[in-house]
């Protein structure tokens, strides 16, 4: 016993020098803010034990492997950074032991694990109590769900546990890391529901309070936007179909010739359309349809909302002034695109006054509730708002969301001709009555084998003496 405390002494006079060497000495104001300080792992749930059980057996294994990798290798790091400043302070301090008598470290859970076998040797160990096979699972899993809670906390890759929200009002649970793009996270949706490979599928992010909605751009990673949702919010993501998810690529005639008549626009031929694509894509720099018109704008800290003439440019928003032109030199910067994301809106007739429900916002995306910093406009009709948001988005994100375009249409032509091999029915060997020569005979080698005992008839004519 007495040898045990020399040990454990000795250990923590060992581990006081290794800390001070470190400098892993915190402030008091560090350490109580450290120790309240709460962070969110799920979205979607009440709280973090909720999400994880909600996850599917297979993919809280698959988290348990993740954060178990993650972590062995973070404390391989540690562990090797502790040692060369052990080594540091020995040398410092003059106290360098020969090799052979040196033994191997032992850490304060055996120390602990030592002095508690030490006290309690005569006591026999309790035997593990047996559960019911239905019992045994899902203490199991509540098991490691608790083991999962404390990783996640010491993870080095930012998790996030996630529902979203299937158009029938069902929900699927996920786990997303920061580095899924939205594109990865679409993949694993169609595995769970079987569902058909559209490349119109989006992943949208709607807000009650604002009553608006976002559809993620593909390329985005996902935890990023999530992050800024307040941990009381209402926020809900949906998976759904969005056909104008790509109309911009699709039909690019109707943003970048938006002046010509409707029936030019529906007899353009696709080989004009892609044309028109490369011209404006391909080239040393992206060119965004020069979209102009009358908005209606929802004035700041006012219910009333004017009529002003808006232009877009690559880099944003701009208006003409009272009393100027369209001239570059008069028009004034409305908004910028590099920090804010376009939204579109749901009943803003009723909850702000405006001429129509064809609204959209431009907001940062850390703003989560109502603020002076958004901006409101109001288009006259539907098409007139599809025009302005899509143009906006490729303003925005430029050649990015023409790729994205192109990865979708490769990701489904990729996934039709395999179901198309995959239905092909098994090909059978061709019958003897369906195999001819040239000449309209059966091929001998498609004959029936003769019997052994077989005889063949004489040739016509034979033994008629002719």
């Amino acid at each position: 016993m007495d040898d045990i405390d020399s040990m454990f002494s000795d250990l923590l006079g060992e581990m006081d020098l290794l800390t001070q060497s470190l400098g892993y000495e915190m402030e008091p104001s560090e350490m109580s803010s450290s120790s309240q300080r709460e962070n969110n792992f799920s979205i979607g749930f009440t709280d973090l034990n909720e999400s994880l059980n909600e996850l599917e057996d297979h993919d809280l294994d698959a988290l348990m492997a993740d954060l178990g990798s993650d972590l062995a290798e973070t404390e391989e790091r540690l562990n090797a950074t502790k040692t060369g400043h052990v080594h540091t302070q020995q040398h410092k301090f003059g106290y360098c032991t020969q090799q052979q008598n040196v033994q191997a470290p032992i850490s304060l859970s055996q120390m602990s694990s030592l002095a508690s076998s030490s006290s309690s040797s005569s006591l026999p160990p309790e035997p593990p109590k047996l559960l019911p096979p239905g019992e045994a699972e899902a203490q199991a899993k509540t098991d490691k769900i608790k083991l999962a809670l404390e990783k996640l906390k010491e993870a080095k890759v930012k998790k996030l546990v996630v529902k979203v929200m299937m158009s029938d009002g069902s929900s699927k649970t996920l786990m997303v890391d920061e580095r899924q793009t939205v594109r990865d996270v679409l993949d694993n949706l169609f595995e769970k529901t079987h569902c058909d490979s559209s490349m119109d599928w989006s992943l949208c992010e709607t807000n009650p309070e604002l009553q608006t909605e976002r559809a993620f751009e593909d390329h985005e990673y996902l935890v990023e936007p999530l992050s800024a949702w307040t941990r009381d919010s209402k926020n809900k993501i949906i998976f759904l179909l969005r056909p104008n998810k790509y109309l911009f690529f699709k039909d690019p005639q109707i943003f970048y010739l938006w002046k010509k008549d409707q029936k030019f626009m529906n007899e353009m031929k696709e080989s004009h359309k892609e044309l028109l694509l490369k011209e404006n894509f391909d080239g040393p720099s992206l060119i965004v349809p020069d979209l102009e018109g009358l908005l209606y704008l929802r004035e700041d800290g006012k219910k009333s909302w004017k009529r002003r003439y808006f232009l877009l440019r690559a880099s944003g928003i701009y208006y003409v002034p009272k009393g100027k032109t369209k001239t570059s030199r008069d028009l004034a910067c409305f908004i910028q695109f590099d920090k804010v994301n376009i939204y579109t809106t749901t009943d803003y007739k009723q909850k702000y006054k405006a001429p129509t429900d064809f609204c959209f916002i431009l907001k940062h995306p850390q703003i989560q509730k109502e603020s002076q910093y958004i901006r409101f406009l109001c288009c006259d009709d539907e098409h007139t708002l599809s025009l302005w948001v899509n143009s906006i988005r490729v303003a925005k994100y430029g050649a990015t969301l023409y790729k994205n375009y192109q990865m979708a249409v490769r990701r489904v032509s990729t996934i039709s001709s395999t179901l198309h091999l995959t239905s092909l029915p098994a090909s059978s060997p061709s019958t003897p009555s369906t195999v001819h020569r040239a000449n309209g005979h059966t091929p001998q080698e498609d004959l029936p084998e003769p019997h052994p005992d077989f005889i063949p008839p004489p040739p016509p004519g034979w033994g008629s003496g002719v």
